[in-house]
């Protein structure tokens, strides 16, 4: 999910921007029009949102303003606030910004990101810090029986710091054991910006939840129909720490149980299932999954920050039909939260792409994410169908192949069903080490089917596949402000993705 470097022409007909178009940027140029770059980072707390600018100086960012087939480059002048480009014409540009790039037409561009937590914590930069645990008054522990049923999980969130982690252990407890006492625990920390420095001086505290599975009742298929949910928790005192990898994270603490809040919902995966066809004709049902997540602070802003999951729902490869049930979820955070509900339903390539020893499978996705209430007030099922007929160089994309050259035409016909707000084309390299695939991603308007690539941005003798998002969320807008405005409710989206290609 890392998009870097490339630069694209998109159509939805015979001409490309500049090409033909009255506004696209062909006529005299306006010496007195800019552009002006901003990101702020929104840092959301108990005491409210604090806005902190970002220093563009040295960020990955250009403008590409269309000049017939080819590019007219601009580079930014810092200022105050921002990075400015001058010297602009009216209509369509590029915004690049490392390997994503925008279209639009914006004067005023916003790369701002919401954060949880004060604006003035420290980050170390770490994926992972030995913990000294002692955790007492478990529920009794689960083991791993099944990815859909896991058994029992330990997190640790907090909103007083940007924080996400889940808790490993050295040794497992055995099942039924209703404490977990680990010197050698390990925290590891999933949101992107490190660890971080707790000051008890700032009352940073820490939030350890567990989790544990519930079996609900019996799935289309007639397996077990099985779910995990927070069940006890703790609320830490404030206390400091510096993260430096050798010190132990020391938690301790008596969790509480935690009250389940029950719910129905009638999810339609049939209703999911049948667009495998659209997302790829050759492709499988692959996983679908339902979370449940909290929302801090409510829901102005949408769901912003990652504080784990409330309530996890993993359904087997395939599973079909329909689900009607009743579950529960357990939430220890304040009632001025809210809770969100995101539902997934993937389908991938029947065989495998070996690259290397790496093993990859293309695959697309349809999801939903809305606030709790409002997903489960009807029938779960989607809002928007797949892009259908994608193509490269005019030719069937769902079938492998060489293509002709390394600067191949992309195109798609629109969905069956919604309307698409943005189209997400994304280039996905596949790679033999076991890192993120390189990826390079065009978001542009509903009305565009057509995205030509430049010599260049494909390296020859190399594997790719072509994933293709329609997305119908009513106040998305990758045009003016991506960050903040994907975070926006509700968010509905679906994928056609493309066999695998080789560049000459």
């Amino acid at each position: 999910m890392d998009p870097r470097e490339g630069t694209a022409v998109i159509s939805s007909d015979e001409f490309l921007p500049g090409c033909g178009e009255a506004d696209g940027g062909t006529g005299p140029v306006d010496a007195g029009t800019s552009v002006l770059v901003t990101a702020d980072t929104r840092f959301h707390s108990s005491a409210g949102v604090t806005v902190v600018p970002q220093d563009l100086s040295g960020r990955d960012v250009e403008l590409l303003i269309p000049n017939g087939i080819d590019f007219d480059r601009r580079t930014g002048t810092p200022v105050a606030g921002g990075l400015r480009f001058d010297d602009v014409p009216d209509g369509e540009y590029f915004l690049r910004s490392n390997r994503s790039y925008y279209l639009t037409r914006e004067r005023h561009f916003d790369l701002g990101v919401n954060r949880i937590g004060r604006p003035d914590a420290v980050y170390v930069p770490l994926t992972e810090s030995p913990v000294s645990a002692e955790l007492f008054n478990l529920e009794p522990w689960q083991q791993y029986a099944s990815y859909t049923e896991p058994g029992t999980a330990l997190e640790v969130i907090s909103t007083d710091v940007d924080v996400y982690s889940s808790l490993g252990y050295l040794s497992e407890p055995a099942a039924g054991d209703t404490s977990f006492v680990d010197p050698e625990a390990a925290a590891y920390f999933s949101t992107g910006y490190g660890a971080p420095v707790l000051d008890a001086s700032r009352g940073d505290r820490l939030y350890v939840n567990q989790l544990n599975s519930t079996v609900a009742g019996t799935l289309p298929s007639g397996g077990p129909l099985a779910y995990q949910s927070v069940v006890s928790s703790a609320h830490l005192p404030s206390f400091s720490f510096t993260p430096d990898g050798t010190t132990p994270l020391p938690l301790s603490a008596t969790l509480a149980p935690v009250s389940q809040t029950p719910f129905s919902l009638e999810w339609r995966l049939s209703e999911f299932s049948r667009w495998r066809t659209d997302s790829n004709p050759t492709g499988t049902l692959n996983v679908s999954s339902m979370s449940l997540l909290p929302a801090p602070f409510g829901y102005q802003h949408g769901w912003v920050g990652y504080q784990g999951e409330l309530l996890n729902v993993w359904l087997p490869r395939g599973e079909d039909g329909v689900i009607a049930s009743r579950f529960a979820y357990g939430n220890p955070y304040p009632s001025s939260w809210g809770v969100v509900g995101t539902v997934s339903y993937s389908f991938r390539a029947p065989a495998p792409v070996v690259v290397g020893s790496r093993v990859h499978y293309p695959s697309g996705n349809i999801f939903i994410t809305d606030r709790m209430d409002h997903l489960i007030a009807g029938p779960i099922q989607p809002g928007i169908s797949p892009p259908r007929e994608l193509r490269i160089d005019g030719v069937d994309a769902y079938v492998s192949r060489v293509v002709g050259a390394n600067q191949p035409v992309i195109s798609w016909r629109a969905p069956a069903m919604g309307t698409p707000r943005t189209y997400v084309v994304s280039v996905i390299q596949l790679i033999s080490t076991f890192t993120a695939n390189p990826t390079l991603r065009f978001y542009v308007p509903g009305d565009k089917t057509q995205v030509r690539l430049p010599p260049g941005l494909l390296l020859p003798g190399s594997t790719y596949y072509v994933r293709v998002t329609a997305d119908g969320s009513p106040n998305y807008e990758p045009s003016r402000a991506p960050y903040v405005t994907a975070e926006l409710l509700p968010a509905v989206s679906a994928d056609t993705y493309s066999a695998v290609f080789t560049t000459p």
